[in-house]
């Protein structure tokens, strides 16, 4: 059979804009799957990290702090300073819903030394061994304060992860040695390696611990305290105790009633609230993009198919004409819709986990993965399943088309 050469050309033409066309319609999947994944994967490792800066912290604790009067009240100049003090643990502990009560006191810009290494700017903790009910304490070496350091005011510390690389730089086991700080010898009985990156008082990494007895006769502090930390018993919010807490202060302290500067109280508990928020927000975002550019893609899928089919009105004519079923030419047009969506998505997701894992190499410098911004087999698993899926509808209206095509109507108009 001799073709002319205008009809080898008009052959090439369609065959190269068909492909044309395939490539545009498949980067429009690949581009909407990879968005997906990342997007998601990307979410969960931002939430991780956010995690990572409240670590060890209770999520249902509250911080009372004291603050300059701002009205004259029974006598008090307005702008008077006044203390927290050691009575007012038994004030709040005394309010129902609260349940743990833990004092603070802290120095700051410390110099800790021991056989010639130093840490500048160390931060001096007195605390009672209940802070751990505030604060988790992740402790790689030895124990925290414990009752009895408290009760015969040892002079002994625990320190934290920084302290301890700076004073200890080769390594090992650091209790049972001495630490100086103030020309005070502590002996260390154990090494926090907790490292959240909220800083009540200052964060743990950065700081050497004392029992609070100790804490207050080293440092001549009296009576006087810098915060309370307390939590809240189970079903309790921190919220529903506060009136009834900053009152019971306020009355001890001839503070007016109304004068809410004074009395001053972070809760910890919206905090967390309000990332939890955040985090939802990131993620119904991720979602609503990713599954919003894949469903792009695949109404250009659709699209493309439904330009094919009009193209390859003639060929689907002869095939009719010469015995193949409507189920035959159904078959062929969705499978390869399916096969351009799916094949251009598995591509889209392969790429996606290469460049998270590029940013968990990237935000795990240690080696050690902490933060993961990978999504699970699960999550990978059903986007293929997705993907298949979205072939399938993006296929369906072509195929009928294709489908409702005469053989006689399609061989006259060529």
């Amino acid at each position: 059979m001799k073709v002319d050469r205008d009809t080898l050309e008009e052959i090439l033409l369609t065959i190269t804009r068909n492909k044309t066309r395939s490539l545009l319609t498949a980067f429009g999947v690949f581009w909407g799957i990879f968005m997906l994944v990342a997007l998601i994967g990307g979410g969960q490792g931002v939430q991780q990290q956010l995690n990572k800066q409240f670590e060890g912290f209770a999520t249902n604790s509250g911080f009372l702090v004291a603050d300059k009067t701002n009205e004259p009240y029974k006598g008090f100049r307005k702008g008077r300073r006044w203390d927290l003090e050691v009575d007012d643990i038994d004030r709040i502990r005394h309010v129902e819903g609260v349940d743990v009560v833990s004092p603070t006191v802290t120095q700051w810009g410390k110099l800790s030394v021991r056989q010639g290494n130093k840490y500048d700017n160390t931060i001096v903790k007195g605390l009672y061994p209940n802070y751990e009910a505030i604060e988790h304490q992740e402790m790689a070496y030895g124990r925290f304060i414990n009752d009895v350091d408290i009760r015969e005011a040892r002079k002994v510390c625990v320190i934290g992860k920084r302290v301890y690389e700076s004073l200890f730089p080769t390594g090992g086991d650091p209790c049972g040695s001495y630490v100086q700080v103030d020309s005070v010898y502590y002996r260390v009985v154990g090494m926090c390696s907790s490292e959240g990156n909220v800083s009540i008082q200052g964060q743990a990494s950065e700081s050497v611990v004392l029992p609070f007895t100790t804490m207050q006769k080293m440092y001549n502090l009296g009576d006087k305290l810098e915060v309370i930390c307390f939590t809240m018993r189970p079903g309790v919010k921190v919220k529903d105790v506060e009136p009834r807490v900053k009152d019971v202060i306020r009355q001890a302290h001839y503070i007016s009633p109304t004068d809410d500067q004074a009395v001053m109280l972070l809760n910890l508990e919206v905090m967390f609230a309000m990332m939890d928020n955040l985090l939802t927000g990131v993620r119904l975002l991720a979602w609503l993009v990713g599954l919003g550019t894949l469903l792009a893609g695949t109404i250009g899928v659709s699209n493309i198919m439904m330009v094919t089919v009009r193209e390859r009105t003639t060929e689907i004519g002869i095939r009719r004409a010469i015995g193949a079923r409507p189920r035959d030419i159904l078959q062929q047009i969705l499978s390869e819709s399916m096969v351009l969506t799916t094949a251009a998505g598995m591509a889209g997701i392969s790429f996606a986990v290469g460049i998270l894992q590029l940013v968990e190499n990237a935000a795990n410098p240690s080696g050690v993965v902490e933060i993961h911004y990978q999504v699970s087999f699960g999550m990978a698993t059903g986007t293929c399943v997705l993907l298949v899926a979205m072939g399938l509808l993006a296929g369906l209206a072509p195929a009928y088309r294709a489908m409702a095509v005469k053989p006689i109507e399609a061989i006259r108009d060529e």
